[in-house]
């Protein structure tokens, strides 16, 4: 049975994405590794893309990439928050082939069979319906196109987790999907060939405070029904503080991160014939 207090709320999530589009460069460290890893395992891919989909492009790191990876296509910067497109545009290198487009992972504006690469980092953990997300990727890619994506994992965040569990019986850490669900649901859209593995990651904080205050500036906080209402008070944090477990022998204490990669092939065989763009090209430039 599905707990409703894990139920992603979109707004909110768009919300915490646009107030941290000013300071997620400044702590995405392990977002930008897992991306420099994706992008060079694409190398070993034998394609081409005419047009690339960067699904959750946050400030561009992804974009720019894959602008420099395939210097001849064109690449769809998508994001569900503005500000986070704003600060992408801002980078955006002379004679770029990058365009803009602010919209829902979930409901894409694009045409059928209308990009030949999806690449996504840190995006599908923030969607509620994995499956429906896969079903938008299949509707938009091109028979013979590439899906390559990563997520995050059950273990994510474990430690604070259970010492939340310790403190309250509230919400506190959203929920993450299973190694196993994901290749599953990847042969349930009728990708062809999909290939899942996973990546552990343990970073280190001086104190919870610290890794809190680094997930706010990622936009990475709860967004859930069953999360604790107002403010936490002093005493509360300082509860978290002393239950919080493991610490190395300098106090600091760990976090871990379970990185869940996906990769599977768009089948050739299509019932539905190619078409142009849902939305003209001028629609995908957000605002100065």
């Amino acid at each position: 049975m599905e707990d409703k207090r894990y139920q992603l709320q979109r707004q909110q999530v768009r919300a915490n994405f646009d107030r941290a589009a000013g300071s997620y460069d400044a702590v995405a460290q392990l977002q930008r590794e897992v991306a420099d890893r994706m992008l060079e395992q694409l190398q070993y891919e034998r394609i081409n893309p005419q047009r690339i989909l960067d699904v959750g492009t946050g400030t561009g790191y992804c974009a720019r990439g894959l602008e420099a990876r395939f210097k001849k296509s064109s690449i769809i910067a998508l994001d569900l928050a503005e500000r986070m497109l704003q600060q992408a545009k801002k980078e955006k290198r002379w004679r770029s082939r990058q365009c803009f487009l602010c919209a829902d992972t979930q409901q894409i504006p694009l045409a059928g069979q209308s990009v030949d690469l999806i690449f996504s980092n840190f995006t599908l953990q923030w969607c509620r319906d994995l499956q429906a997300v896969l079903a938008e990727f299949r509707r938009v890619l091109r028979p013979g196109g590439l899906l390559s994506f990563s997520t995050l994992g059950v273990d994510t965040l474990a430690e604070l987790r259970e010492s939340w569990a310790t403190v309250d019986d509230q919400v506190h850490v959203n929920q993450f999907v299973d190694l196993q669900q994901v290749g599953d649901d990847l042969l349930q859209q009728g990708f062809a060939e999909p290939v899942t593995s996973v990546d552990r990651f343990t970073l280190t904080y001086p104190d919870v405070m610290s890794l809190m205050r680094d997930l706010k500036g990622l936009g990475a906080t709860n967004v859930n029904p069953g999360r604790r209402a107002g403010l936490m008070g002093r005493s509360v944090l300082q509860q978290l503080e002393a239950v919080y477990q493991p610490r190395d022998e300098e106090g600091r204490i760990a976090a871990s991160w379970e990185v869940v990669y996906g990769h599977a092939w768009m089948m050739e065989s299509s019932f539905a014939e190619p078409q142009p763009f849902s939305l003209p090209l001028k629609e995908f430039t957000i605002p100065d």
